[in-house]
């Protein structure tokens, strides 16, 4: 199952979800496709389509889901990198309105670079990230916050 989430932006984000479904159409995509669409209004003939959905339902599709196809958001990139799930990720552009500006650029570049995801940017075919998905590894997330936890344990055992 492909999850796509658009996240809950008050900003559309159709580009994204009108080249999935002509990628669906094509045959190209011939999984199950759940999207939460947050504010961007689309009418598909392939996809399950929900505004938003309940975090734990949001959730159990994250864990469930074989790839996750969503915008430049952080949130969702650092929870599926969590799950070691596959992510392609598009930046939301301000060109096409789809933000305030492209920042979205920036973050979906340095995690591409850094090997967690594979990137979907305007002017790619979306086929050609989607054959790259099929055997792509994502670099493993590795959580700092214990080591963090322990300097600042450490450092209150000396001061108190």
């Amino acid at each position: 199952m492909i999850l796509v989430t658009l996240g809950t932006q008050d900003k559309t984000f159709v580009r994204l979800l009108q080249a999935i479904e002509e990628q669906i159409e094509a045959g190209v995509i011939q999984d199950r496709v759940v999207v939460q669409a947050g504010c961007t209004p689309f009418s598909s003939r392939h996809m399950e389509m929900f505004d938003l959905i309940p975090m734990d339902q949001f959730d159990q599709l994250l864990a469930q889901c074989d790839l996750l196809i969503t915008h430049g958001g952080v949130g969702t990139i650092m929870a599926a990198l969590r799950l070691g799930k596959r992510v392609i990720a598009a930046p939301r552009l301000a060109r096409y309105h789809e933000h305030h500006n492209d920042h979205q650029l920036e973050i979906v570049g340095t995690f591409e670079k850094e090997g967690y995801l594979l990137a979907y940017y305007d002017g790619q075919r979306l086929d050609e990230v989607l054959k790259r998905a099929e055997t792509f590894t994502p670099r493993p997330l590795v959580s700092n916050t214990a080591n963090m936890v322990r300097l600042i344990d450490d450092y209150l055992k000396q001061v108190l």
